[in-house]
């Protein structure tokens, strides 16, 4: 059985950096997507980022564009998001999400206050 488990979140001021990780354990078939997702309290939940394998393709919604980055090692079938310039827009917890797999990880929660 597969699981993904993200961990890195924390709280951060705003314009601090996190990384967060997502490390797939069990059978890791058909998780050549991976994506990142985050829901904010009382919002909807929303795709951040997508990342391919093995040809690397890689996609951001326009709100974390220029400020995040997606990236993957799959030798430890791990994918990380490092965000920077964080704002206090970006407070939710953080999803990643195996799409073909139909799997979601518990979710790590993101805080940027002063």
């Amino acid at each position: 059985q597969v699981q993904l488990v993200e961990s890195g979140g924390g709280l951060v001021q705003p314009g601090g950096s996190l990384r967060l990780s997502c490390a797939a354990s069990g059978t890791t078939d058909n998780m050549n997507t991976i994506q990142w997702y985050r829901q904010a309290p009382g919002k909807q939940r929303e795709w951040v980022a997508s990342i391919t394998s093995p040809t690397v393709n890689i996609w951001y919604a326009d709100f974390v564009k220029g400020r995040f980055t997606i990236s993957r090692d799959s030798a430890k079938n791990t994918v990380y998001l490092q965000m920077t310039s964080l704002k206090p827009d970006d407070t939710a917890v953080y999803y990643c999400h195996a799409p073909a797999r139909a799997i979601w990880g518990q979710g790590t929660q993101v805080t940027v206050s002063s």
